[in-house]
């Protein structure tokens, strides 16, 4: 009975496992009983967020809690502060604590090795937190590795937007420590977003609670649609064919890699639209609007547009945080595109610390500059013909898969290899076989990508019948796709990709 309260790093607790479900119907309970009582609403929820980090990540669970006390006192010296050097002290110190937790434990082996590398040295990364704790109190970490603790690039990115946004005064400080410590690990956005700012989710934690029956619908809606997303398109494709190929690029023909590649490309967003949709859907069963974070990324007819309807969360952090900051598009041509750049490669490197994801960073980034560029000699660039449009997003689609060879290759030489696959050894006169062999991954792609590109008043048409059916109605698909969901479970998991972030 006792084990339900260990942490096992072999089954974390996440979205596609019947333990959460289990989890989240105790906190339903629970929840209805005591929703009316706002702190004990709050105090609840981030207890239950807790448990449910302890249960994702083990002891890396104090380090949230770290950042939480931190930012919260900091967030009330730079509110209450009748000196503005103090209130920059603030800000600019949760800035800094922040981003040295976040480097020291996602980037500390990329700078090593990169050290290393450029001055022909033997450093070795050594974990002075472990350290600490085995010489103070006995423990037996193993001080010669350094894990990442899930989700710390949503969460830091979260609070620091706090407090950037109480020294502009965007919102007001949260008045309870447990409050604040509510929205920082609110668990269905915790350990992959979307990343909440402050000024969208605090006032909620003052309202009462209110969902309406559309509302009820619309969750329901997404939560189903988001298991279906990642496990029967994104998961079946991954086992079946992608991890493959990508784990062994010249095992396979450059046919195969390319078709990997475009299965990729969905698998990527079916499985993080996947998880944002759950994660919706559960937030608002309990009350609580959390933002759109896609919005037909497939759809977009240039690079700019594509990262203002993927990531959308991460995105406009990067511009209200970073790209402004930094002077926008404010100090001419040049310093625009050289922001733009700065932005992406940086917006890169949150995603992984390795030159795979600097180099994906970076030709975004020249996507959008070219991009720039070319619309303002376009002669296409206004017009509203099918064709047009059918060009544009043909070509945004081909590029941003394009880039995607070095977000999923595990290392550079991987990436090479893979190129080389497709420009040297793509073995056209297989193809006929591939496709048979493989057809049923292919028919699983054709129909993610057909459930991506079909009209939205389809999808919308889809949603409304859903949310309009009577309860039993809507019980009776809920057991029903619940089942086929989990009639493709596989025995091994898949977690979700942009947990490693």
């Amino acid at each position: 009975m006792l084990d339900i309260f260990l942490f096992d790093p072999e089954n974390p607790l996440i979205f596609t496992r019947l333990f959460f479900w289990l989890f989240y119907v105790v906190v339903l309970l629970v929840y209805s009983i005591i929703y009316k009582e706002r702190a004990v609403r709050n105090a609840f929820l981030f207890a239950a967020s807790l448990f449910f980090y302890w249960k994702t990540s083990g002891l890396f669970f104090l380090i949230l809690v770290f950042s939480t006390a931190s930012d919260f006192y900091l967030g009330n010296l730079i509110h209450y502060s009748h000196r503005k050097g103090w209130k920059k002290f603030g800000v600019i110190m949760s800035v800094f604590i922040n981003l040295f937790m976040l480097s020291y434990f996602k980037y500390t082996y990329f700078f090593v090795d990169t050290v290393n590398a450029l001055f022909n040295l033997d450093i070795e990364v050594v974990n002075h937190l472990a350290l600490w704790s085995n010489r103070l109190t006995d423990t037996h970490f193993d001080v010669s590795m350094i894990l990442l603790p899930v989700g710390i690039s949503f969460y830091t990115f979260q609070t620091i937007s706090y407090t950037v946004d109480v020294y502009r005064r965007k919102v007001d400080p949260v008045k309870h420590i447990l409050d604040f410590g509510f929205y920082v690990s609110f668990f269905p956005q915790l350990v992959a977003g979307p990343i909440v700012r402050a000024s969208e989710f605090i006032p909620q934690l003052y309202k009462r609670y209110s969902l309406s029956y559309q509302e009820f619908g619309f969750a329901l809606f997404l939560i189903l649609k988001g298991l279906f997303k990642k496990m029967v398109i994104g998961d079946y494709l991954a086992l079946n064919f992608i991890d493959r190929v990508f784990s062994n690029p010249t095992g396979f023909s450059g046919f195969e890699n390319l078709m990997a590649l475009f299965g990729y490309s969905l698998q990527v967003y079916v499985d993080f639209s996947g998880y944002t949709d759950i994660a919706i859907g559960v937030a608002l069963l309990l009350g609580f609007r959390i933002p759109k974070n896609f919005n037909s990324p497939y759809k977009a007819t240039s690079v700019g547009n594509f990262w203002k309807r993927w990531h959308i969360s991460l995105s406009s952090w990067l511009r209200d945080y970073l790209y402004i900051p930094l002077g926008g598009n404010r100090k001419g041509r040049i310093m625009t595109d050289v922001n733009l750049m700065i932005t992406m490669l940086l917006g890169g490197l949150w995603h992984g610390a390795s030159w795979q994801f600097l180099v994906w960073g970076g030709l975004n980034g020249v996507g959008l500059v070219v991009y720039k560029l070319w619309k303002r000699i376009s002669p296409y660039e206004k017009s509203k013909h099918r064709a047009v449009r059918f060009w544009k997003i043909f070509n945004t689609f081909l590029f941003i898969t394009f880039t995607r060879i070095w977000f999923r290759s595990e290392s550079m030489e991987k990436a090479n290899q893979f190129i080389y696959q497709v420009t040297r050894e793509f073995n056209g006169s297989i193809i006929p076989q591939v496709l048979w062999s493989y057809r049923l991954v292919f028919l699983v792609m054709a129909l993610g990508y057909f459930t991506h590109w079909v009209p939205e008043r389809w999808k919308l048409a889809l949603l409304d019948w859903f949310i309009r059916i009577p309860i039993w109605a809507k019980v009776l698909i809920t057991a029903l796709v619940i089942f086929a969901i989990y009639q493709s479970w596989s025995a091994e998991l898949q977690p979700f990709i942009y947990f490693q972030f």
